[in-house]
């Protein structure tokens, strides 16, 4: 496919970058660092470190990693907590140690964090007090050696991180017991590793720096050997995106999303780590009031989320009220962002929500729209530097401009492969190097890419095709709908028929409304057939949809 977006690339955009630029993620943390010493890096419960500090942390549970649990090259440390300022110490202390970090989502089940963790080998693991208990009944069938244990306040200065302990685990009691022998703490981990010196270890671009965990909705979830020159690479590209509209050193950005999930890790940590920008770690996002607090302490310049976050937070009345005038960028990726959310965004900020696009396979960016965008479109944006998109048919063929198809993906940021799964990775390409995203997308005649959905969500009706995000966004633009959630479910004569979640934010509206609303804008075939009331809809970690969920439901 020829390279037609490169002409609507903003001024001062290049078509390349040098994934090459940093030999590894610790000579990147190394680099930064240095050179933002003296700025503040990471502020999470008050506590603010400067890029200095936050070094020195990192060094020291790198110290530690390596002399008092003999953790090498190439061995694999798992994290397993929300936001705070022990996640990102230990993720560049496992750089500077040349050990692989093993993302694992905190509301794992036992037997979702037994499977990880068998699968990945991983030696030892951090993981906070809050969810210990499932480490503690996982333990002997899986091949940790060690286990490290934080509280949430343990970054804290004394006295106030032994009040903020004690009442997390007792006036709060977010700490389940758990009984774990020879359990190691963190603030003991750093005071053992500042007494040793740190052993250089010679990391190279293809080594493996994370093993993302994905596709668990479709079976057990595959390890994605992100390499240390895939995230250099998509750290670059974003930051060629983004570096004529931000401002070295004088950033601010709201870490709402989890950084154990690669949206949120990249373009938030890694991306704006590389301008000396602030992140604010949220910790607990879903408690929005503490969330909107937050936001109103600082002079927050850029923010990151899925649709359900910002939908959420132009539903409280205290965001509202917050003064936008320091907003530069708002950046919405994960899942489609709905245009009725978009309107509402823009009228409130005064700030276009930007959708990008981009997956766990590929670090994660593909798309983003250009930074001097002044309305949403409804396109994920165009194929950032040294990304090649095409738009293919089954059969691998590329379809013309227009079509749809499946969207594949080349660039630098393509994962290594998936971690002990051969045949999982051959399916996922096609030859030449493309990776198959399992997205149906388009492509217009300026080179923007539209995401139409996911191939397996799609709805067959009477032999016509169906798209969830489409019949989804035109019922979210209804005054009295909160949220949405569509999908296909089997029809007794065959096929299948559409069937709506619906959150309401007015009880009295009826189920006939909501179909009569979607026959004024959607093609009858598109309109469900059945319409289903419900509280909320099931969601990932990250706030997206399950829609496989709701399939359940309906199936059950």
């Amino acid at each position: 496919m020829k390279k037609i977006w490169l002409k609507n690339y903003q001024y001062g955009v290049p078509e390349t970058i040098d994934p090459e630029r940093y030999q590894s993620l610790s000579h990147f943390f190394t680099h930064v660092c240095e050179k933002y010493a003296e700025l503040p890096a990471l502020t999470n419960f008050g506590e603010t470190l400067t890029y200095q500090e936050f070094y020195k942390a990192s060094e020291a549970f790198a110290s530690f990693i390596q002399h008092e649990l003999n953790m090498q090259h190439g061995d694999r440390l798992a994290l397993m907590m929300p936001n705070c300022l022990q996640y990102p110490i230990a993720v560049f202390g496992c750089f500077l140690a040349g050990v692989t970090v093993v993302n694992v989502n905190p509301l794992y089940t036992v037997g979702e964090f037994t499977h990880q963790m068998q699968d990945s080998g991983a030696k030892a693991i951090l993981v906070l007090a809050n969810f210990a208990r499932t480490v503690a009944k996982a333990l002997p069938d899986t091949p940790l050696e060690h286990v490290i244990v934080t509280e949430l306040g343990d970054m804290l200065p004394w006295p106030k991180r032994s009040i903020f302990n004690w009442v997390v685990r007792h006036v709060k009691k977010m700490v389940p017991a758990y009984e774990i022998e020879r359990v190691i703490g963190f603030r003991h981990a750093l005071a053992q590793g500042k007494q040793c010196s740190l052993r250089k270890v010679e990391i190279h671009g293809d080594d493996i720096a994370f093993l993302q965990y994905t596709g668990g909705t479709t079976g057990r979830a595959k390890g994605a050997m992100l390499t240390h020159r895939n995230l250099i690479a998509n750290i670059e590209q974003a930051y060629a995106w983004i570096k004529n509209a931000l401002t070295d050193g004088k950033e601010i950005i709201i870490t709402a999303l989890p950084l154990y999930h690669v949206f949120s890790l990249t373009a938030n940590l890694l991306t704006f780590m590389r301008i000396g920008a602030l992140n604010v770690l949220i910790t607990n996002p879903r408690d929005l009031p503490s969330l909107v607090r937050a936001m109103e302490e600082v002079p927050f310049t850029a923010i990151t989320g899925v649709n359900t976050l910002y939908n959420a937070l132009l539903s409280n009345q205290a965001f509202s009220k917050l003064n936008f005038s320091t907003l530069k960028t708002a950046l919405g990726g994960g899942m489609a962002v709905q245009l009725a959310v978009a309107e509402r965004w823009q009228a409130i900020t005064g700030t276009v929500l930007l959708e990008a696009y981009g997956l766990t396979e590929t670090s994660p960016a593909v798309l983003i729209n250009p930074m001097n965008t002044t309305e949403f479109t409804g396109y994920a944006g165009l194929p950032i530097p040294s990304t090649e998109v095409s738009i293919r048919n089954s059969d691998g063929e590329e379809v013309a401009t227009g079509e749809r198809g499946e969207l594949c993906v080349r660039g630098p940021q393509v994962m290594k492969g998936y971690w002990q799964h051969p045949e999982e990775t051959e399916k996922a390409f096609f030859p030449g190097g493309w990776f198959r995203t399992g997205d149906v997308a388009v492509m217009n005649e300026d080179g923007f890419v539209k995401i139409v959905d996911r191939i397996k969500d799609m709805i067959v009706v009477s032999g016509f095709n169906v798209y969830p995000n489409e019949v989804e966004d035109i019922i979210a633009r209804h005054p009295n709908v909160t949220e949405v959630g569509v999908v296909g479910v089997p029809h007794k004569r065959g096929g299948e028929v559409v069937k709506a979640f619906v959150v309401l934010n007015d009880k009295g509206v009826t189920k006939a409304e909501i179909e009569a609303y979607c026959r004024e804008h959607l093609t009858s075939y598109k309109v469900p057939k059945w319409v289903e009331f419900v509280d909320e809809l099931p969601k990932t970690n990250v706030g997206k949809i399950l829609r496989r969920a709701l399939r359940d439901n309906t199936a059950a």
